[in-house]
C-alpha cells in the first residue's frame, strides 16, 4: 500500500528562541509567532521596562518568556549575554534602525548609528548564537530581519540599503560556513509594515503614495503577515531552506 509522505511539523515544542527587538513591531510578533508554535522565548531589547510589560502580556497568554535588556552595540555585552543564557536553538534579530535622508545629506553621525545596529550588531550577534550551538553540537535556525531594501534602492535609503544588502551577503556566506552543523541562516525581507519605524513614512504623503503604487497587492504590511514566516523558517518545514531570502514584500520586487 502507497504510504504518503507527510508534512514536517511547523511546531517547535522544546526549543529555546532569542528574539531581538522584541518589544515592539516585527520583533514582537515573531516572538508571539514562536511562542505559539510552543518555542521557551527570550525576548531581548534595550528597553527593560517595555520588556517587563510584554512579558507580562505573554504569561497572560499562557506563554514561557523570559526578558533580557540587550544593545546590540555593545558587542561584548551581547556576547556574553549569549553565553549566560543560550544556546538558542532559534535566533530571531529584528534589532534595526533607520536614519532616512537623502544621500548627499547623510551625517556621519547617522551613518555610523545604522551601520552600527544594522550590520556590526546584526553580525555578531548571529556569530554569537552560532558560536554556542556548534560548542554544544546541535543545530539551529538563526533569522535576520532584513528588507526589500536589501534587493532594491529606494529614495532616502541609501544608508538602509546598504546595510540591508550587507545583511544579505553575510548570511549567505555564515549559511556556508555553517550548514555542516546543521545550522541554517536565512533572512525575511519585509515590505513597509505598519509599525513605529515606518510611522515616518506614512506620514508624509508624497512618500505613502510611492510605497502604495509600488507594493502590487495594494496594501501596506501588517505585522501578522511576518508571523507565518518566522514559524516556517524556524521549524523542520523549512529544513533544507538556508541561505536564502524569503521576500515578503507585495510583489514589490517582482518588476
Amino acid at each position: 500500500m502507497l504510504k504518503l509522505p507527510r508534512t514536517p511539523s511547523f511546531r517547535l515544542d522544546g526549543r529555546a528562541a532569542l528574539v531581538v527587538g522584541a518589544s515592539s513591531g516585527i520583533g514582537l510578533a515573531a516572538a508571539a509567532a514562536l511562542a505559539e508554535a510552543g518555542a521557551r522565548v527570550t525576548l531581548a531589547a534595550r528597553s527593560a521596562d517595555r520588556l517587563d510589560e510584554v512579558v507580562s502580556a505573554f504569561a497572560e497568554a499562557g506563554y514561557e518568556a523570559r526578558a533580557m535588556a540587550l544593545d546590540v552595540q555593545n558587542v561584548e555585552e551581547t556576547e556574553a549575554r549569549v553565553a549566560e543564557s543560550g544556546p538558542f536553538d532559534i535566533l530571531v534579530n529584528s534589532a534595526g534602525i533607520a536614519r532616512h535622508a537623502p544621500a548627499l545629506q547623510t551625517s556621519l553621525a547617522d551613518f555610523d548609528l545604522t551601520t552600527d545596529i544594522n550590520l556590526r550588531g546584526a553580525y555578531f550577534l548571529t556569530r554569537a548564537v552560532a558560536s554556542m550551538l556548534i560548542s554544544a553540537g546541535r543545530p539551529g535556525s538563526l533569522i535576520n530581519i532584513s528588507s526589500q531594501m536589501a534587493h532594491v534602492g529606494g529614495i532616502d535609503r541609501a544608508v538602509y540599503s546598504a546595510t540591508k544588502h550587507a545583511v544579505e551577503g553575510f548570511t549567505k556566506s555564515m549559511a556556508i560556513e555553517w550548514g555542516g552543523h546543521g545550522i541554517r541562516v536565512n533572512t525575511i525581507c519585509p515590505t513597509f509594515i505598519r509599525t513605529p519605524l515606518a510611522e515616518q513614512t506614512f506620514a508624509n504623503p508624497e512618500r505613502l503614495k510611492w510605497v502604495e503604487d509600488k507594493i502590487k497587492l495594494g496594501r501596506i504590511g501588517e505585522v501578522e503577515d511576518i508571523m507565518g514566516a518566522v514559524t516556517f523558517l524556524a521549524s523542520d518545514a523549512a529544513s533544507l531552506i538556508t541561505g536564502s531570502a524569503l521576500m515578503i514584500d507585495g510583489g514589490w520586487t517582482a518588476d
